[in-house]
């Protein structure tokens, strides 16, 4: 069975996510934000869901993380890595590859 280290999983989240809550939460209302990635029966997409939750852990003080927080933090990390590795040639400022990683929490644009 896999050991995480919780200060790293926190530390890695927040160096990754580099989205606000407030940003996130503004973002996630917008139809860029809806209209990419795979839906689930609600009609909601993976990344938006995921957004959702990230909001409210960057409403959270560390010291009231829970192990789902945690394992969310690892699921995020994972795919902001992965999906940041596929990116697209050229302008990427209104592609889908950005809408998906901005609900992850993450713009690739902002350094």
């Amino acid at each position: 069975m896999a050991t995480h280290d919780d200060t790293e999983t926190a530390r890695e989240f927040h160096n990754l996510v580099n989205l606000t809550a407030k940003r996130l939460g503004d973002w996630l209302e917008t139809e860029d934000s809806k209209a990419v990635g795979q839906k689930d029966g609600d009609g909601e997409s993976t990344g938006h869901h995921s957004g959702r939750q990230i909001v409210e852990i960057l409403g959270e003080k560390r010291s009231d993380y829970s192990n789902d927080d945690y394992a969310h933090m690892r699921k995020v990390i994972g795919y902001i890595k992965r999906h940041s590795a596929q990116r697209p040639d050229g302008d990427i400022e209104d592609t889908p590859w950005r809408s998906s990683l901005m609900n992850w929490g993450h713009d690739p644009l902002k350094q």
